[in-house]
């Protein structure tokens, strides 16, 4: 089974990639949250019967206020994140999808985290501030 396809995971990310930038906001400052101020990419936890692809589109929209077609994704995989409070690591996707400017021009930042960027990609990978186990998986995907 292909991982969009998948439904047992916890849930997925998605890097919207523009030229050599990435969609990434940062975080809010709450304690209760796994990886407070830190930069991450859309997506969150699955709902019911949703797909992990479907899980990543959904949050997207929510968060930014666009929607990405489900094709044509170009990268999937999955990695392990930190969960909230001492719950164990949960297994999630991670998708790529290129768009274009026009898409970037048309986000819409919801009410989760203190704001966003275009991030260029070699700073995404780079920086010390970035959701560790993301940035790792992130890391797989562009250098691969």
């Amino acid at each position: 089974m292909r991982v969009a396809e998948a439904t047992d995971l916890q849930g997925a990310k998605i890097a919207v990639i523009c030229d050599d930038a990435v969609v990434a906001y940062l975080r809010d400052d709450f304690d209760h949250i796994p990886n407070p101020n830190q930069w991450d990419l859309p997506g969150g936890v699955r709902e019911a019967d949703e797909t992990a692809l479907e899980c990543a589109l959904r949050e997207t929209q929510e968060e930014f206020g666009i929607c990405l077609p489900k094709s044509p994704i170009d990268y999937e995989a999955t990695y392990f994140a930190e969960a909230a409070g001492p719950l164990p690591k949960r297994e999630v996707a991670l998708f790529a999808i290129i768009v274009s400017e026009d898409v970037i021009s048309a986000i819409r930042f919801g009410e989760e985290g203190q704001c966003w960027r275009m991030m260029p990609i070699k700073e995404f990978v780079n920086r010390t501030d970035v959701v560790p186990e993301l940035q790792a998986a992130f890391r797989v995907f562009w250098e691969g």
